[in-house]
């Protein structure tokens, strides 16, 4: 089944990844309900690399911060689109948009169509 995914990359402070694991956690619970397929959030661990552009220089990563990985899944862009609107219009997601514990500004974001689903 082709699929469509959002991805996130986004910086945090490491004294609040706990709270990014809350908030993360009522989210995917909020996106799964209104048709989601997937919801993952996968936080930094081995982040050295030796070719390419590493995810702590795309995001400007600062002293005391950490990369978080995430995406959700979909069956299409027009599924995508729909469970969106849903998700946006949610009052539990209006709360949240005031808490968010990192820099929203430096947060990198995109819609991919999957290539290979191995």
């Amino acid at each position: 089944m082709p699929r469509y995914v959002d991805g996130f990359v986004l910086p945090i402070p490491k004294k609040n990844i706990e709270a990014y694991r809350r908030l993360a956690s009522r989210a995917g619970k909020i996106w799964r309900q209104h048709g989601a397929l997937d919801y993952k959030e996968c936080v930094g661990d081995d982040l050295v690399v030796n070719m390419g552009k590493s995810f702590p220089k795309t995001v400007r990563l600062k002293r005391g911060e950490t990369v978080v990985f995430s995406w959700i899944a979909y069956k299409s862009r027009a599924h995508r689109d729909r469970v969106n609107a849903k998700v946006m219009k949610d009052p539990r997601i209006e709360k949240m948009v005031d808490s968010m514990p990192f820099d929203v500004k430096r947060m990198v974001y995109g819609g991919f169509k999957t290539l290979v689903d191995a």
